[in-house]
């Protein structure tokens, strides 16, 4: 049995707020600040989130293929994002001076006095928790790795022209 194609956007729905549910769980609940990087890769799983919105309410079959695709690259950029953060966790590569660059000395009095008070940047290269020696930002990768997969699958299968009960190329 195959499945529904209607329920695609559901399921990149279902699987993109799952994803971004849990970095917020993991900044809000679990204590993890998220680090420039981190906040980065939200934004296209947020992307998704609306683009399947729009496919779920508009439900128009002929344009599901076209979503499918439009998806595909939202993750692809997604892969990207998660796979130089990854890269700069393995110090492969430097990052962001935002969350990577060496501190700087305190000139003055008031600045050593901004510096104590004020809250340091998150480090892009540190990772802050790992499962298995995969950090969130790995696992992230591996998510839009198969919401990339997925989504092209979708597309492939949608987009590829259906045979007839009965009727062959040859008899056509």
């Amino acid at each position: 049995m195959r499945a529904e194609p209607g329920r695609f956007p559901v399921f990149v729905l279902a699987a993109s707020a799952a994803v971004l549910g849990g970095a917020f769980i993991s900044q809000y609940w679990g204590g993890l600040a998220p680090c420039e990087l981190c906040l980065l890769q939200r934004w296209p799983w947020v992307a998704a989130i609306v683009i399947s919105l729009i496919a779920i309410t508009v439900g128009n079959r002929s344009a599901l293929p076209w979503a499918a695709l439009a998806l595909a690259a939202i993750f692809a950029v997604g892969c990207a994002l998660a796979a130089y953060h990854v890269g700069v966790e393995k110090h492969w590569f430097a990052g962001p001076d935002a969350c990577t660059g060496a501190a700087t000395a305190a000139d003055t009095v008031e600045a050593l006095k901004a510096r104590i008070l004020g809250q340091m940047p998150v480090r892009c290269d540190e990772p802050a928790w790992s499962l298995w020696g995969i950090s969130l930002a790995g696992w992230n990768l591996l998510a839009s790795l198969v919401m990339v997969s997925s989504c092209l699958a979708v597309f492939w299968r949608l987009r590829r022209p259906r045979r007839r009960a009965g009727i062959s190329r040859e008899t056509a």
